[in-house]
């Protein structure tokens, strides 16, 4: 039932840029140069389509070619996730470039060759061309023809086809896949399972992968492309090729022809080969969009590790070594994966019992004593009839909520609520859910999963059968109903709703309430991070130099304690480098950021009015009982304390409770208006029995809001009041 937190595995950029690269001397050197190399080498094939080569330096571009091409096909063997290798599309584009100016550059050498006789027509274009055209085709010109076209219609039909279409479809699904993955990180980073860099990370690596496969979809067509011009400048060379040496050279149709042929078929196989590794490099690399590790492990891991798959493989062969068949290749190759098949049967078995071992529960044994020193900062206990509102199996929705409930408070408070470990007890209960700040019980109720919960806010127009009860978070009165009576508990202004929404309602106050009580170091630490990267100057000179963390902690406590919401970090900072070094009483500092925060308090507290401007609904306090109150605080270097007596305070909180009354009987929020000297005195009188009044200073009330006092507090009797005697 615990939702796990679990942070995501570095990026493999990240993980190359952890580890040193360890090059040799003279290419530490030249690496301050890599940025000239891609504009050299375009500049150069260009050269080389213009100007005529030497046989020399044709044979070691090929030679680079090929050698290209094999290294990009083992790259794309050895990465483990496609965007490690994300310059694949434009090195495809390149080396299809590549190819096609080597085309041109061979055909040159080929047609201009300077021979008087056909055979001295065979180095023209360099030993490497002539080599393919002898050993690699047999020396036999049908056979190097026949091996010319299958690899053409290899590559052609099945390679750079089947590659082509898998780009289109992984290009598609990974554009119509972005809006889920991105609705998933957001619902990851609301419920707190990862941080805001870690969030950004996962973004950019999405935008990345939709980059790279949209690339990949056109690149494959410069491969599919790259096939069919190879073809056709073979069939051209060889017409060409017969057509000078008959006709501009005089020479015999028969040796002309097999001459030209095979330094054609020669020329076109060093072409071919490498776009066709280049092809199943293209193909590799998108189809492994889903895999992790290298191509070799998954394998390993996926086909090898199967011991039944090679078992069955190796009876067919023995069944078919019965037929007239060559018996010891078949029986060889099924005796080599009958015993790769028992090994991997016995390092499976091996394996499962080692993991059932270590599973196994040792009787008496008690749980590490680390393990009960770890204390959850938020924790919901439910009992077993409430695990269906948790689990979504069972169309439960309360995680949705909760990630609905952070969103909402980081909105509202500035605060990030912490992770919440939801766990069912079977001690509380079927009903019965408990709500824990760092272990120890904050607040409890209970629900009724499959009724509803209809509530009197003082407009209920007539009553309703139901169990009688009160609403959790506001102690409304409440009646559970049964969902078929929720038309008319409509009809009669009750407020319905259902008990997931009860739950989340409830936890929502609890959180509100207790906002300061999760307000941690770390916490702190990440806030100032953020505002770091937006004003680097004024975290820099606040903190710690004029505020510690510790204290900024404190101050910001005290206003998420009267639920002033934190988020303009940058005030309260602003504020603190200001007054800090005037004072180092935090109480007081409260007060001054309170009054830098004047605007979004008194929007939070005053309601519209018919002409469209605001007001503030409120009672006030007489003067007589302000400097009533004045007198019982003593300020000091250590900081305010208040000194007045428990029947005088008593007194006063009865007053100011019977005053908030008649707002909150007139449909507004309790709030009390006061002067900035007494006001969170007054605030902690009324803290332990209306923990949800406010108490603004008069100079939080901005220009423009009209103050509507509906009591004036007066102070108690003059027998009762009587001053402290170091009061002036």
């Amino acid at each position: 039932m615990a939702r796990p937190t679990a942070n995501p595995a570095p990026t493999s950029r990240a993980a190359a840029e952890a580890v040193p690269q360890v090059l040799p001397a003279w290419l530490h050197g030249l690496k301050k140069y890599r940025g000239y190399i891609v504009p050299i080498s375009f500049v150069s094939m260009l050269v080389v389509l213009l100007v005529p080569l030497p046989p020399m330096v044709m044979d070691l571009l090929i030679a680079t070619n090929i050698s290209l091409a094999i290294i990009i096909l083992l790259t794309t063997i050895y990465m483990d996730h496609p965007l490690d290798f994300s310059v694949f599309p434009s090195l495809l584009l390149a080396t299809t470039l590549f190819r096609l100016v080597l085309n041109v550059a061979s055909t040159r050498l080929i047609l201009r060759a300077d021979a008087s006789t056909p055979e001295e027509a065979q180095d023209a274009a360099g030993h490497v061309i002539a080599a393919f055209g002898q050993f690699v085709a047999a020396d036999s010109l049908f056979v190097g023809i026949v091996i010319f076209l299958i690899m053409v219609i290899i590559q052609f039909v099945v390679i750079t086809k089947g590659a082509t279409r898998i780009s289109e479809v992984a290009a598609r699904f990974t554009l119509d896949a972005m809006p889920g993955k991105q609705m998933a990180i957001d619902s990851d980073l609301n419920a707190g399972i990862i941080n805001e860099s870690q969030a950004r990370e996962r973004r950019e690596r999405i935008s990345r992968e939709a980059d790279f496969f949209g690339a990949m979809d056109g690149a494959s067509k410069f491969v599919r492309g790259d096939a069919i011009a190879g073809l056709i400048i073979t069939a051209i060379n060889v017409a060409g090729g017969f057509a000078v040496g008959v006709f501009a050279r005089g020479w015999d149709v028969a040796q002309t022809a097999e001459i030209f042929t095979k330094l054609t078929i020669g020329d076109g196989l060093t072409s071919q080969i490498p776009s066709f590794v280049i092809a199943i490099a293209s193909a590799l690399i998108v189809t492994r969009s889903g895999t992790k590790n290298q191509l070799g492990d998954e394998l390993a891991d996926q086909v090898i590790s199967q011991p039944r798959g090679l078992a069955i493989t190796a009876g067919f062969l023995v069944l078919l070594a019965m037929t007239p068949l060559p018996k010891v290749p078949l029986l060889a190759t099924a005796a080599i994966l009958a015993g790769l098949a028992w090994s991997m049967s016995r390092a499976t078995r091996a394996k499962a019992a080692a993991k059932a071992k270590a599973d196994a529960p040792v009787a008496n044994e008690p749980p590490p004593v680390e393990q009960l020193l770890k204390v959850d900062t938020l924790e919901l206990e439910v009992g077993y009839a409430l695990v269906s509102l948790v689990d979504t199996t069972q169309g439960g929705d309360l995680l949705e909520r909760i990630s609905s409930i952070r969103r909402q408070l980081a909105v509202e408070l500035g605060l990030v609520m912490p992770p919440v470990r939801i766990r069912d007890n079977m001690h509380l209960a079927a009903n019965e859910y408990r709500v824990r700040i760092r272990g120890n019980v904050v607040a409890g109720a209970e629900t009724r999963p499959g009724r509803l919960l209809a509530m009197d806010s003082g407009i209920a127009s007539g009553p309703i059968d139901g169990e009688k009860t009160r609403e959790p978070a506001f102690g409304l009165e409440a009646w559970w109903i049964d969902p078929a009576l929720k038309a008319r508990a409509e009809m009669l202004n009750y407020t319905v709703v259902d008990p997931p929404s009860v739950l989340a309602t409830h936890l929502t106050e609890v959180v509100r309430r207790h906002a300061d009580e999760l307000l941690t170091r770390d916490e702190i630490a990440n806030l100032l991070e953020q505002l770091k990267q937006k004003s680097p100057k004024l975290v820099e000179e606040t903190v710690p130099v004029i505020v510690k963390p510790g204290e900024l902690q404190k101050i910001l406590q005290n206003l998420l304690r009267e639920r002033v919401a934190v988020r303009d970090l940058e005030t309260v900072l602003e504020t603190l480098a200001e007054w800090g070094p005037k004072t180092k009483d935090l109480d007081v500092l409260t007060e001054y950021v309170r009054n830098a925060l004047r605007r979004s308090i008194c929007a939070q507290y005053s309601s519209p009015t018919p002409d469209g401007k605001s007001r503030l609904v409120c009672v006030t306090i007489d003067p007589t009982l302000e400097d009533l109150i004045n007198a019982y605080i003593d300020r000091g270097p250590a900081g305010t304390v208040v000194t007045m007596p428990a029947r005088i305070s008593s007194r006063v909180t009865e007053q100011l409770l019977n005053a908030l009354s008649l707002v909150t009987q007139a449909g507004h929020q309790p709030v009390v208006l006061a002067s900035p000297q007494v006001r969170a005195v007054v605030r902690q009188l009324l803290d332990g029995h209306l923990p949800n009044a406010a108490v603004l200073g008069y100079n939080e009330v901005v220009p423009g809001v009209e103050v509507e006092s509906l009591a004036l507090v007066m102070p108690p009797p003059a027998d009762e009041a009587r001053r402290p005697v170091n009061a002036a």
